[in-house]
């Protein structure tokens, strides 16, 4: 009873859509309506500003750490798993908006960040390389959620880990399928476009 509790927590946990209540508490905009309508840290940041952005962004992180920290105290490995992926898809499919959120990125970072701290490090490092040449965000996102698996079974962590994170990668890509078309097609938005 009490694992099924912990579950149901870290899936409403993963639903609070920060970047929804902070873009209308500060801007008295909604999100969904704005840029590309998704729910999360890149439209904030082009549609309300680095301020707003910022605030979404460490909300989302915050979900994945507190995730990550909820299963890791259960002692099991499986439930830890279980645990983290519900957030994840919390964050995806909120119940707190019709199941219509974000893509899954910060949060998978938050969980990363807890459980992996250098693989973080490095998964970072690239992530900003690619923005910073590309000013693709998506293409970022996408790029290392694909190296995550790989560079976690490299470094040796623990199965579950890398379960995590072959679970993240397909979760962050699926959602990413429209960007990636956009991508092909020459018509995917940069983060200094303004929407």
């Amino acid at each position: 009873m009490k694992e099924a509790a912990l579950l149901v927590l870290c899936y409403l946990l993963g639903s609070i859509p920060f970047s929804y209540f902070f873009t209308r508490m500060l801007t008295r905009q909604d999100i969904r309506k704005r840029g590309s309508g998704n729910v999360g840290a890149t439209n904030v940041f082009r549609t309300s500003g680095p301020g707003v952005a910022l605030l979404a962004f460490l909300g989302d992180l915050l979900k994945g750490l507190l995730a990550a920290w909820i299963g890791q105290s259960t002692g099991s490995q499986l439930l830890l798993v279980i645990c983290v992926i519900l957030a994840v898809i919390g964050h995806i499919y909120p119940v707190f908006l019709g199941f219509k959120g974000g893509k899954g990125v910060t949060t998978s970072a938050g969980i990363i960040l807890f459980l992996m701290p250098d693989v973080t490090g490095i998964l970072l490092l690239v992530f900003l390389a690619i923005v910073y040449f590309t000013r693709y965000v998506s293409l970022g996102s996408i790029t290392v959620a694909c190296l995550l698996p790989l560079v976690s079974l490299a470094m040796g962590k623990p199965w579950s880990y890398v379960v995590i994170g072959i679970l993240m990668a397909a979760l962050v890509v699926y959602h990413h399928r429209e960007n990636i078309d956009r991508l092909r097609n020459g018509s995917e938005a940069k983060i200094t476009d303004k929407a």
